[in-house]
C-alpha cells in the first residue's frame, strides 16, 4: 500500500494508467468479445434446433410405458394393449436382476398383460387337464402369445416356439412389471407360502433360484411404501414448510442488517474463544504430563512400545502429552503472531463486511436477484432434461434374433419380424424368434445420438454458467455504483440493479459467455473423467486408477481457480466495461498486489457467512422440531399429524440453509466487489483534495488517514 500522497507502483503487471475523471462504473461503453457473443447466439439457436429434432424423433412413452417383444407399449391409450398395462416375462429366471429388467432387455419373450399371475401353474399340467379343467386353460392362456389357443400342440413345440411360458408363479406388479411375490416365513424365503415350485420342464426348484432375478425387490417395495407416506406428509404440511422458509428469509435479512454492528464482535469472540480453548488444551496437556510423573512405564517412548491398535496406550506416556503440549503451543503462538501482524488487515476485512451490510441496506433489490438466477437455471435444467429424454427415446423399434441355442450364428443379429418366418433362420436355429430388442436406427441422426447427448450436456453447462455469470456481473455493477458514489446514498444512481443488468446484457454478453465457456469445458472434462472412473471401477489396473485420480484432482483445482478468476473478472467488467481477458488479467494482478488482504478477507467472510447459515438453519430447525413434535403448547393443536416428523423438519432445515445461502451469496458478492473497488481506490487515489478517496469514513480511519474530504464524510 502506498503512503499518503504517493501513487502505488504495481509490482505485478504493467503500470496502469487511470482516468482522472473516473467516478464509478463507466456508462459510455462498447460491446466486448463480439465474436464469442455471435458464437453463443448461434449455439443457442442450434440448441433450440436440436431440441426440435429430438422432439420430432423422440417418444417419451418409451420411458413411461414398458414395451413387449413386438415393440408395442403396454397400457397405451387407443392401442391394442390399452387395457394391458403390465409387462410379463415368460421365464424370469433368465433375467439377471431388476436393473436388467428395467433398463435392458431380458432374453425371454415379454408380453403385455392386464394382471400378474396369482398362482403356481405349469404348461404341462394345464395341457394335461384342459379337457376336464377348462377354467385352468382359460386362465393360463392369457399369459400366452396373443391368439394362441391350441392346447393340443405338443409341449416341446410350444416351449420351442415360446407360444406359452413353461410356468407361471404368483407375482405382483412393480414398475409396471410382474415380479415374484416374495415373502419370508419364519426367516425362510417363500412365494405364496411355498418354498419350491415346478419349472415346467420336469424339475422342482427352490424359490431361492428366483432371488437373482428379483434381488432387492422387497426392499424397493418397502421404499415405495415409505415414499407414499412421505408424499402424504408433504401434502398436509407444505404450508407450514413455507412458513418456516419465510421465517428463514426474515432471519437471514436481519442477520445481514445486524452484521453492520456485530461483524467485529462475532469475529473477535470466535478468535478469543479459539485462543482460550487452545490455552486450556495446553494446561490440560501439562497437567497430564505432570500427573504421569513417577508412574511406572510412563517414561517409555513411542518408539519403545511400537505401533498399538489400542491408541489409549499412548495416552499413558508422558512423551505423548509433551508432544501435544508443544504442538498446541506452536499453534497458539502462530495465531497470536498472525493477530499481531495482521490486525490492521483484519480490521479492514471487518470494516468491509460492515460496509457490505450498509450497501445492501441502500440497494435492497439485490437481495431478490438470486430468484432471477434460480429461474434461469431452472429453465436450463428443464430444457436439458426434456431434450435428453427425447434424444434417449429417439429411434424405431430394432428387432433381433433370439435363439435358445447358444451356437446359433444368427443370434443377436437384426431381423424383420414381417419376413422372418420366410427365412431359413428358423430351420438352422429351431425355436429362434425375431423379437423386439431396443429403439435405435441406422440413419445419420441415430448414429450420432451419443454426440448429441454430449452436446446437450455441454450447452447446458455453458448456459448455467452464463446465468451465474450474468448474476455476478449484475450485482457487481450495482454495488460498484454504491462504492464510487461521492455522497452515500445521495449520489447512488437511480435503479442501480436494473441499470447494471441492462449494461451486462447489452454490452457484455460476449464476455460473460466467454468466461462461462471456459468453465463449461473444464466441467465437461470432469464429467467425462467421472464417467470413465465409474466404468473402470472394477478393473485391477492400479496405474489407470491412480492416473484418473490425479486428473480428477487437477481439474477440480482448475475449476475452483477459474471460478475465482471469473468472479473477479466479472466485477472488473461491471466497473470498467473491458473484455474478459483484459478484465481477468487486471483483476488477477490487482489481487496479487493485495494477496494478504485477499486471504484475510476471504477467511473472515467465509467464517461469518458460514456462522450465519448455521444460525439461520439451526434456529429455524429447532423451532420446526418443537412445532412438528407438538412440544409448543400454544401451537400443539395446529401441528399436523405426520407419519414421519423428520420429513418436513429436514425440508425446513435444508430449505432454510439454501435460503440463507441465496441471501448470503449476494452479500459475499457485495464484499468482493467492495474489496476490489477498495484496492482500486487505494491505487488510483492518494487522499489529497485533487484525488480524494471514495472509501467510507470507517475504512479511512483504519488506514490512518488524518483528514477526510468533506464530500466523503457522509459515507
Amino acid at each position: 500500500m502506498a503512503r499518503k500522497g504517493e501513487a502505488s507502483a504495481p509490482p505485478y503487471g504493467e503500470p496502469r494508467k487511470f482516468d482522472p475523471k473516473f467516478r464509478g462504473p463507466i456508462h459510455n461503453r462498447h460491446c466486448t468479445d463480439v465474436i464469442c457473443c455471435v458464437i453463443f447466439i448461434v449455439v443457442i439457436l442450434g440448441y433450440i434446433a436440436l431440441g426440435i429434432v429430438a422432439w420430432v424423433h423422440g417418444d417419451p412413452r418409451k420411458v413411461i410405458y414398458p414395451t413387449d417383444s413386438y415393440g408395442q407399449f403396454c397400457g397405451q391409450k387407443d392401442a391394442f394393449n390399452e387395457n394391458k398395462t403390465i409387462l410379463f416375462y415368460f421365464n424370469i429366471l433368465k433375467c439377471a436382476s431388476p436393473v436388467v429388467l428395467i433398463n435392458l432387455q431380458c432374453p425371454t419373450t415379454q408380453l403385455c398383460v392386464s394382471k400378474c399371475p396369482d398362482r403356481f401353474a405349469t404348461y404341462i399340467d394345464v395341457q394335461a387337464s384342459y379337457r376336464y379343467r377348462p377354467d385352468q386353460w382359460n386362465y393360463f392362456k392369457q399369459y400366452c402369445k396373443p391368439g394362441f389357443n391350441n392346447p393340443r400342440k405338443s409341449v416341446a413345440q410350444v416351449l420351442r416356439d415360446e407360444d406359452c411360458p413353461s410356468m407361471i408363479i404368483p407375482s405382483r406388479p412393480f414398475l409396471k412389471r410382474c415380479f415374484p411375490d416374495f415373502s419370508t416365513k419364519n426367516g425362510v424365503l417363500t412365494v405364496a407360502n411355498q418354498t419350491t415350485f415346478k419349472d415346467g420342464r420336469g424339475k422342482t426348484r427352490n424359490v431361492t433360484d428366483l432371488r437373482e432375478a428379483a434381488n432387492g425387490i422387497n426392499n424397493v417395495l418397502d421404499a415405495r411404501s415409505v415414499g407414499i407416506k412421505i408424499f402424504e406428509d408433504y401434502a398436509i404440511s407444505w404450508y407450514w414448510i413455507l412458513i418456516g422458509l419465510f421465517i428463514a428469509m426474515i432471519v437471514s435479512l436481519l442477520f445481514l442488517v445486524l452484521l453492520r454492528f456485530t461483524a467485529g464482535v462475532l469475529f473477535w469472540i470466535f478468535i478469543f474463544g479459539v485462543i482460550g480453548i487452545i490455552g486450556y488444551g495446553i494446561w490440560h496437556c501439562y497437567w497430564e504430563y505432570d500427573h504421569l510423573k513417577g508412574i511406572p512405564g510412563s517414561d517409555l517412548t513411542v518408539y519403545d512400545i511400537g505401533f498399538q491398535t489400542d491408541f489409549r496406550v499412548y495416552l499413558q506416556l508422558r512423551q505423548t502429552w509433551l508432544a501435544f503440549m508443544i504442538l498446541l503451543c506452536v499453534v497458539e503462538i502462530i495465531i497470536i503472531l498472525m493477530l499481531i501482524f495482521l490486525r490492521n488487515r483484519i480490521r479492514i476485512a471487518i470494516a468491509l463486511l460492515k460496509e457490505g451490510s450498509r450497501a445492501i441496506g441502500y440497494i435492497m433489490s439485490t437481495l431478490f436477484y438470486p430468484i432471477v438466477t434460480f429461474l434461469l437455471i431452472a429453465i436450463c435444467i428443464s430444457y436439458w432434461a426434456v431434450t435428453a429424454v427425447f434424444l434417449a427415446t429417439s429411434g424405431e423399434p430394432v428387432y433381433k434374433v433370439m435363439a435358445n441355442q447358444t451356437l446359433c450364428k444368427y443370434a443377436n443379429l437384426t431381423c424383420d419380424p414381417e419376413t422372418f418366418n420366410t427365412t431359413n433362420v428358423t430351420k438352422l436355429c429351431p425355436g429362434a424368434q425375431c423379437t423386439f430388442a431396443f429403439y435405435g436406427g441406422e440413419s445419420l441422426y441415430h448414429k450420432y445420438i451419443f454426440i448429441f447427448q454430449l452436446a446437450n450436456a455441454f450447452v447446458f453447462l455453458w448456459l448455467v454458467n452464463f446465468a451465474i455469470a450474468l448474476g455476478q456481473c449484475t450485482l457487481a455493477g450495482a454495488f460498484a455504483s454504491y462504492y464510487w458514489a461521492s455522497r452515500k446514498p445521495a449520489d447512488i444512481p437511480l435503479w442501480p440493479l436494473f441499470s447494471s443488468f441492462g449494461r451486462a446484457i447489452r454490452y457484455h454478453t460476449g464476455s460473460l459467455a466467454f468466461g462461462a465457456l471456459i468453465l463449461a469445458i473444464v466441467q465437461l472434462i470432469r464429467v467425462i473423467l467421472e464417467y470413465l472412473d465409474h466404468k473402470l471401477k472394477g478393473t485391477q489396473n492400479s496405474f489407470t486408477r491412480f492416473l484418473l485420480c490425479c486428473l480428477k484432482c487437477c481439474f477440480w483445482c482448475l475449476e475452483r481457480f477459474l471460478k475465482f478468476i471469473n468472479r473477479n473478472a466479472y466485477i472488473m467488467i461491471a466497473i470498467y466495461g473491458k473484455n474478459f481477458c483484459t478484465s481477468a488479467k487486471e483483476a488477477f494482478f490487482l489481487l496479487m498486489r493485495n494477496v494478504v488482504r485477499v486471504a484475510v478477507l476471504d477467511k473472515v467472510t467465509d467464517f461469518l457467512l458460514f456462522l450465519g447459515k448455521i444460525l439461520v438453519a439451526g434456529g429455524v430447525g429447532v423451532l420446526a422440531f418443537f412445532f412438528f413434535t407438538q412440544r409448543i403448547p400454544v401451537f400443539a393443536k395446529e401441528a399436523p399429524a405426520l407419519n414421519y416428523y423428520w420429513v418436513p423438519l429436514l425440508t425446513v432445515i435444508i430449505g432454510s440453509y439454501l435460503v440463507a445461502h441465496g441471501f448470503f451469496s449476494v452479500y459475499a458478492m457485495c464484499v468482493d466487489t467492495l474489496f476490489l473497488c477498495f484496492c482500486e481506490d487505494l491505487e488510483r487515489n492518494d487522499g489529497s483534495t485533487a484525488k480524494p478517496y471514495f472509501m467510507s469514513a470507517s475504512l479511512h480511519r483504519i488506514l490512518g488517514k488524518k483528514e477526510l474530504s468533506p464530500k466523503k464524510a457522509i459515507g
